[in-house]
């Protein structure tokens, strides 16, 4: 029975060694497992994020814009004097030379105040005659002393400053009716295409009308005119060329070259007016028509570039991290011009700056353990 007891008492003390040394290796095994995970937690922290410096450059880049060529002159002919067109010389589609006779008026009125002013003129004219006549008589006489008198001579002298101005005065009026009977002949003020024709023989025009005779362009030479962006604006040089398409001729590029610039940003869309000048002597090309425009551009001065997946943008605003001495910060920054993979951008950066290459919003301000 004691025996029994002691081996009994033996196995006890057995199990509870056991169950001791199961804890302690539990213990141990947990306080590695914790050990590891801290491990783990301290090699997350201590990251490397790819970064490239900024570029500080000022290369050419290319954009492509929509344009308009638009007749270099382009007119509505009217008729300055009221008439009756007599006959028309012209038609749409014509092409006539500069002078070249459109059409002639008829104004009956016109041809009689003509001759009215023209007789008034003849009379006037002969009255100065006869008033030098006297005068040049007097002068002579006065020679003698005690002859004339000397008002005599001035009273003779003022009639006939009189008569020469009312002679001049009915030269004019003569030459004004004489002019007005030349605006009856309507004719071209340049080279180019008659584009309308609004009035038939026999149609009453002139003042008292709103319509025109004819719509007129000039065709062999033409103005190409586009609206350039803000932000496009100071890389704009007088002289620079460009290429441009239309869609009723695909296929074909032609050239131009820069002639002009509006000078100031437009209020109403931000943009810069360019003009330049295209010679169109075979009318190859029409205008009205829609262009596509290619510009070679570049800055003044060098500006700042980064990769394009460099840049952040987020609700807040526009960003790039810089990674300086193992430090990030970030920076606000405005986009400029896109070149393949390089973005232009304008902020508080310097050349010594590196860009984190690919951020997130996770990424945080300051300082991060290698």
């Amino acid at each position: 029975m004691y025996q029994s007891i002691s081996i009994n008492k033996k196995s006890g003390i057995g199990l509870a060694m056991a169950a001791v040394l199961t804890m302690v290796f539990a213990s141990c095994s947990n306080k590695t497992e914790e050990k590891g995970q801290g491990q783990k937690k301290q090699e997350v922290k201590a990251v490397n994020y790819p970064a490239k410096p900024v570029q500080f450059i000022n290369p050419e880049y290319e954009i492509s814009v929509p344009a308009e060529l638009k007749p270099y002159e382009q007119v509505a002919v009217y008729a300055k004097v009221t008439g009756f067109v007599k006959r028309m010389y012209v038609d749409r589609g014509d092409r006539v030379r500069r002078g070249q006779l459109l059409a002639v008026l008829e104004a009956p009125e016109m041809n009689q105040q003509y001759l009215s002013d023209k007789s008034t003129e003849q009379k006037v004219y002969s009255d100065y005659l006869y008033a030098k006549q006297a005068y040049d008589r007097l002068v002579t006489a006065s020679k003698t002393t005690g002859a004339v008198a000397d008002i005599e001579l001035d009273r003779a002298k003022s009639a006939m400053q009189s008569a020469k101005s009312a002679y001049d005065a009915s030269k004019a009026g003569t030459a004004h009716s004489s002019q007005l009977q030349q605006y009856l002949r309507i004719t071209a003020p340049f080279d180019g295409v008659i584009t309308d024709r609004n009035v038939s023989v026999g149609a009453l025009a002139g003042t008292g009308s709103n319509t025109p005779l004819f719509m007129m362009a000039q065709s062999n030479k033409l103005r190409l005119t586009l609206s350039l962006p803000e932000k496009h604006a100071s890389s704009v040089k007088q002289g620079m060329p460009a290429t441009f398409t239309i869609s009723s001729q695909p296929g074909k590029t032609f050239n131009a070259v820069l002639s002009r610039t509006s000078g100031l940003l437009d209020q109403q869309d931000r943009s810069l007016t360019l003009e330049f000048d295209v010679s169109n002597p075979s009318g190859e090309l029409q205008g009205g028509d829609y262009a596509q425009v290619k510009l070679k551009l570049q800055r003044k001065n060098p500006t700042y570039w980064v990769q394009s997946k460099s840049v952040l943008n987020t609700q807040s605003g526009t960003y790039v991290l810089t990674l300086n001495d193992n430090e990030v910060k970030r920076i606000a920054v405005s986009e400029g011009v896109r070149l393949d993979t390089l973005t232009e951008v304008f902020g508080n950066l310097s050349q010594q700056d590196k860009i984190i290459v690919k951020p997130s919003e996770e990424i945080k301000e300051g300082r991060i353990k290698k």
